[in-house]
């Protein structure tokens, strides 16, 4: 395995579409990165520069400290697993792990070793000589990982692996996905656009928009502390509630909601609060009045969508993937909070909800980059 560094990497098509936008990451050996992002992002982009399937326009990419621009995809010992599994039908699942070793001229004996060792380590044994139309979905996939793992690369790329797969067969395949790289230590750079699989998979996430690099850290860092107002936005489940406001004399105001900010200037600002963080509210506690029009009972949580007095911030990254536009979306703003459920919501009824003030995010209106 081996340390991977994309240095002020560039990528313009010939339309003149910008893909990807000076992005720089340094991945450490051993390290597990997702790049997440909504579709359309350039994240599978960046994934293709790293594997040398598309062409830089500038920058560079390191392997191991060597600059590897200008080789191609067979130059630099890196494995990829594409989002469709790309296996080859009329082949057994051992002759599909096989093959790339056969093309490196290996002996009989070395392939089926090592093909055998990753096998077990994927639970496939049973299945080596079936067919991929004999497999379910879930196996398909892991005969895709077992074909890159068993070239033992320097650096694993996996592109959106497990979209394709039902709800509760990604939780597992993300499970057996941390297992493996516990135990493997190979140097992974992960796609996807689905932000719980970015938190829960990766030593670090890397938030991108419009081909630009938004944040790059720690999943609970980059919940915790979102460096801008897309990130704030993108990053949680609901997503975070943003609300047109504006300081004055050391509080923040957004339609009922008051919240102090000592020290802030006085501007225009976006509102952030974190559908977990509103609850009933107590005697002398930030809130708001919030309409309930939907409840989604999960059984653990309650899931309430409803209408609050304040204008709705509708954020994304301009032409140059920093500037924030604002929509105004009426005088009552959509918002969402997550209830114990015990409170039990009823839709139509409007209840009065808080949160405590440190729990309250600030973001320039203009540059939508974090107040606090």
């Amino acid at each position: 395995m081996a340390s991977l560094t994309f240095y002020r990497v560039g990528k313009t098509y010939f339309d003149s579409t910008v893909a990807v936008a000076n992005a720089s990451i340094d991945i450490a050996e051993g390290e597990f990165v997702v790049l997440v992002g909504p579709s359309g992002c350039g994240k599978s982009t960046l994934l293709r520069v790293a594997a040398g399937l598309e062409e830089l326009t500038s920058g560079s990419v390191l392997l191991g400290g060597v600059d590897v621009s200008r080789l191609g995809p067979r130059q630099r010992d890196i494995a990829m697993v594409f989002q469709n599994y790309a296996l080859y039908p009329h082949m057994t699942v051992f002759e599909n792990m096989a093959f790339g070793l056969q093309q490196r001229r290996l002996p009989k004996e070395a392939i089926a070793r090592q093909v055998q060792e990753v096998a077990r380590l994927l639970d496939l044994t049973r299945y080596l000589d079936r067919k991929p139309a004999q497999l379910s979905g879930g196996q398909r996939q892991r005969v895709a990982m077992g074909r890159a793992l068993v070239r033992e690369p320097q650096v694993f790329l996996l592109d959106e692996p497990l979209s394709n797969l039902d709800a509760k067969l990604r939780v597992q395949m993300r499970a057996a996905l941390k297992r493996l790289h516990a135990r493997l230590g190979v140097t992974t750079i992960y796609v996807t656009h689905d932000q719980v699989e970015a938190m829960t998979l990766g030593d670090r996430i890397a938030v991108i928009a419009e081909g630009k690099l938004q944040q790059l850290g720690a999943p609970q860092d980059v919940y915790d502390n979102p460096a801008n107002v897309f990130v704030a936005g993108f990053i949680g489940s609901p997503p975070m509630n943003l609300l047109r406001g504006r300081t004055r004399g050391g509080q923040a105001t957004a339609g009922d909601l008051v919240v102090p900010c000592p020290g802030v200037p006085d501007k225009d600002v976006i509102i952030g609060v974190r559908p977990e963080c509103l609850r009933p509210a107590h005697e002398g506690m930030p809130s708001l009045a919030f309409e309930i029009v939907v409840v989604e009972p999960l059984g653990d949580e309650v899931i309430v969508h409803g209408l609050v007095g304040a204008e709705l911030a509708s954020v994304l990254p301009d032409e140059e993937g920093e500037a924030v536009l604002m929509a105004r979306n009426g005088e009552r703003a959509e918002a969402v909070a997550r209830l114990d459920p015990r409170e039990r919501p009823q839709a139509g009824t409007t209840i009065q909800l808080g949160v405590e003030a440190e729990n309250v995010y600030l973001f320039d209106s203009d540059t939508g980059l974090a107040i606090r």
